[in-house]
């Protein structure tokens, strides 16, 4: 089964590196809608993501630079997570400041993922996980490596409609 997830992850990867690769740095940050979630700059450079614990009703539109960091946020937090280490809260992980390198941000996350891919073994997704669904979910490795790519997809698929949206203007 491990061979099936690096093969379905790298055809996920192939898809967003696409559509990472035609952003230019005005993408990032165009506002789609009124209501919209994006990352602003805090007084000392820092860039933080709009959040919130429970999403808002309407959900607000979120902008590229939004999107970059949501990717960058899950996979550090199940990067940590699957490495025994404590996960990073949302507010613990900061934008990258720019859009080439919120790219660079997530791909080296990329690389990051393949290479916990290529140690793993198929006895090693049988292993619990909690993340991100907590302790009582009962889930596996094997369900939180899929989960990446179908998390890797949605956001792909984000941030592309916005990029050809923007582009349609």
């Amino acid at each position: 089964m491990i061979t099936e997830i690096r093969r379905q992850f790298d055809l996920a990867w192939a898809l967003a590196d696409l559509h990472l690769s035609a952003l230019s740095g005005a993408d990032f940050l165009w506002e789609p809608a009124p209501l919209c979630w994006t990352v602003r700059p805090d007084g000392t450079g820092r860039w933080y993501a709009d959040f919130a614990d429970v999403e808002p009703q309407p959900a607000p539109v979120p902008t590229i630079g939004w999107l970059t960091w949501h990717i960058d946020y899950w996979w550090s937090a199940t990067l940590a997570s699957l490495s025994g280490r404590t996960p990073p809260t949302p507010a613990e992980v900061a934008w990258a400041g720019d859009g080439a390198a919120a790219v660079r941000r997530v791909r080296s996350l990329a690389d990051q993922w393949r290479d916990l891919l290529s140690g793993m073994t198929s006895d090693g997704l049988t292993a619990p996980s909690a993340f991100p669904w907590g302790p009582a979910a009962n889930r596996t490795v094997a369900d939180t490596t899929l989960w990446v790519t179908v998390e890797l997809v949605k956001n792909t698929a984000e941030i592309g409609q916005l990029r050809l949206l923007r582009a349609a203007r």
